[in-house]
């Protein structure tokens, strides 16, 4: 009998553990015999002066990696009996069986050196409890972290070394096969390489994976998938999985190695998470490996596109994909007092809005403009600056239209050309089954059936749509206009032939952003930011509410004044001053109207009844009243509209008349001051 000193009868009257683990499912079943030397663990107890009874094996983990106490339950069971005090040792064919992390085993140490429980290994038995065995079992621990550490460096170091040539067998998506020899090609299946070309073609055109997926749906084509064995399955398209077509760089002939990181455990999750990297962290990349679809310059195009389609307005990352709203520069202006990107607010009126400190800081907000202004110029220079190009965007829709029609009937033709071989097959799997084997025929017919079905289905939703289909006949005036595109766009977008997501897209086409600033209370300076880097400035008036909201309101007043003494007429003055740049609050010139308005305030008069008010003999008119009581007239036209004034208009003059004598006054000056509610003449 092999024993040892520090084994003592407290230790034997408890169990000893058993403790067995192999790190991945592969080693359980290559390394049998290491995995026989751990369960032989069992007659070095018993050596040790442990009954055979009294001996628990725990492998429950086994291909469980020790990098982690997380996933191993038999770990866990482990360590509640080494609390709970019911073990004497615990052995293990070395230490790395039990762990590999120290943050695992030094809490092992304190407990079993706290519980009195000895660990032994293939080299002797240590009590944890004394100095010199932490000290040995320490190291041990260590090592097995080292350990570790070492062998995933010099593994990673191998797939690293074979990933910078792009030699690396990464799982590859559905369009790519890798043959006997590791070469990858295409698919060998026509409908398979037809379909994902066409995933690409429609994002080039519309921009957007949900428009991909509403003309899949509409069209009723399906997606080529893997399943879970890497066979070839058609199933219905979702935006995830055009996505993943559309974001994978195999497509583009490029191998890449590290697209995403791994995040390490949270408190509340135990699974480690997968954050994707953006393409300027990715580890590894090697262009031109795989057979491509598209190009390296359109996957970034794409890409680009993706990122910006990201409605993350108040992010100010992205644009976002044009939408049915009445702002034309949703997604493009910035505020130009804080550098933020502003969002729009429908509220009466359409106007760009910066809240973006205000939700940070709950600071008021920068600034809110108008957008009519800002639109209406920002579009003037956009065909300004289109007006000189001649484009022949007609004969260009044509062809790309006619072409997307001859995909998608491809497409529709090979879909049913699969089916029917799908029939066929079954028909003649059921043909060669023995008639008397009626479990295997029954399911054969079955099958033979589904696939009827499914051509059938097929070729009526192909049948629906065999309308001749052409290019759309527009009639001869927009035709001419959309031959020379850039000199009759503006008869286009006025007439209601485009609509906003049209519009929107257009002016994308040529502004990066607006860079819009409120230098005044009634002008905005506006910067227009081109894509090919040039700008353009101009200060904007925008409406505001009142004359005094004007910056030269007092020099235009003085103005008009001064030419009324004269007697020059409204109309003149209007349009002299407008000629010096002057206006009227909400419009951008001086209307008649707002030179009367300082006219009359001046008390300036063209004519007697302007400056003789009516006068009707035993009545007070709203005006007297007014007067009297030295109150706005429109206080008093404000209660008669809301009925506390109760009074009728006089029928041969049209004005509300107040008797003439002393109660009248007496009674408003109590409405006044509150003491009464209603008043009734």
């Amino acid at each position: 009998m092999t024993t040892s000193e520090l084994v003592t009868r407290h230790h034997l009257t408890r169990k000893a553990i058993i403790y067995i683990r192999q790190s991945t499912p592969h080693q359980l079943l290559s390394n049998q015999e290491s995995l026989r030397l751990q369960y032989a663990l069992r007659q070095r107890a018993i050596e040790l002066g442990w009954s055979d009874d009294n001996i628990e094996v725990i492998d429950s983990d086994l291909g469980i990696t020790a990098a982690t106490a997380q996933q191993r339950p038999g770990f866990k069971e482990l360590l509640a009996q080494v609390t709970l005090g019911l073990v004497g040792i615990i052995l293990s064919y070395d230490v790395t069986r039990l762990s590999r992390n120290c943050s695992d085993w030094y809490p092992l140490l304190d407990l079993c050196g706290y519980k009195s429980c000895l660990i032994a290994d293939r080299d002797g038995v240590y009590d944890p409890g004394s100095a010199n065995g932490r000290l040995l079992l320490g190291l041990k621990g260590q090592i097995s972290e080292v350990e570790l550490h070492t062998i995933r460096s010099r593994l990673n170091a191998g797939i690293l070394s074979k990933a910078q040539r792009g030699e690396l067998a990464l799982t590859l998506p559905v369009g790519l096969v890798r043959d006997e020899l590791g070469v990858v090609h295409k698919d060998p299946n026509r409908e398979v390489i037809d379909r994902i070309n066409l995933v690409f073609e429609i994002f080039g055109q519309r921009k957007s994976a949900s428009k991909v997926l509403q003309m899949f749906n509409s069209e009723g084509l399906l997606l080529p998938r893997r399943n879970r064995f890497g066979d070839i399955v058609w199933r219905k398209p979702s935006v995830a999985a055009i996505l993943s077509i559309l974001k994978n760089p195999a497509y583009a002939g490029a191998f890449v190695y590290g697209r995403t990181r791994t995040l390490k455990r949270g408190l509340v999750s135990n699974q480690p998470q997968q954050k994707h990297l953006p393409m300027a962290e990715w580890k590894i990349r090697v262009n031109d490996i795989y057979p491509a679809y598209i190009s390296w310059q359109t996957y970034e195009r794409n890409q680009a596109q993706l990122m910006d389609n990201y409605a993350e307005y108040d992010r100010n990352k992205t644009r976002g994909i044009p939408r049915p709203g009445a702002a034309l520069l949703h997604g493009l202006v910035y505020c130009g007092e804080c550098g933020h990107k502003m969002v729009v607010q429908y509220k009466g009126v359409t106007r760009y809005i910066c809240n973006y400190l205000r939700q940070q800081y709950r600071v008021p907000v920068c600034q809110y403009i108008p957008a009519d202004v800002i639109d209406e110029y920002v579009v003037n220079a956009f065909l300004e600056a289109l007006s000189a190009v001649e484009l022949d965007a007609y004969h260009k829709a044509v062809k790309t239209q006619q072409q997307s029609l001859e995909t998608v009937e491809r497409a529709h033709s090979q879909q049913i050309e699969r089916l029917q071989y799908q029939v066929a097959l079954a028909e003649r799997q059921f043909n060669r089954v023995d008639p008397d084997n009626r479990l295997v025929a029954a399911e054969l017919e079955q099958r033979w059936e589904n696939a009827l079905r499914e051509l059938k289905l097929a070729q009526e939703n192909y049948a629906q749509r065999q309308q001749p289909q052409t290019v759309t006949q527009l009639p001869k005036e927009l035709k001419t206009a959309f031959i020379n595109i850039g000199q009759r766009l503006p008869e286009l977008w006025h007439t209601g032939t485009l609509t906003q997501v049209q519009k929107k897209s257009l002016l994308r086409c040529l502004i990066d952003k607006v860079v819009i600033h409120r230098l005044v209370r009634d002008t905005v300076r506006t910067r227009i930011i081109w894509k090919g880097g040039d700008t353009t400035t101009v200060d904007l008036p925008i409406p505001v509410g009142s004359l005094a909201e004007l910056t030269n309101a007092d020099e235009l007043e003085t103005q008009v004044v001064a030419q009324s003494l004269q007697g020059i007429d409204d109309q003149v003055i209007a349009q002299q001053l407008t000629a010096q740049g002057h206006r009227s609050p909400l419009r951008t010139t001086l209307l008649p109207s707002t030179v009367k308005t300082i006219r009359l305030k001046h008390r300036i008069f063209q004519n007697r009844s302007q400056s003789h008010p009516r006068q009707i003999s035993g009545y007070l008119t709203v005006p007297q009243v007014a007067k009297s009581l030295e109150l706005s007239p429109h206080w008093i036209y404000d209660r008669i509209h809301k009925g506390t004034i109760a009074i009728s208009k006089d029928e041969s003059t049209g004005l509300y008349l107040f008797p003439d004598v002393p109660d009248t006054l007496e009674q408003f000056q109590k409405l006044k001051a509150g003491l009464v509610y209603n008043l009734r003449f």
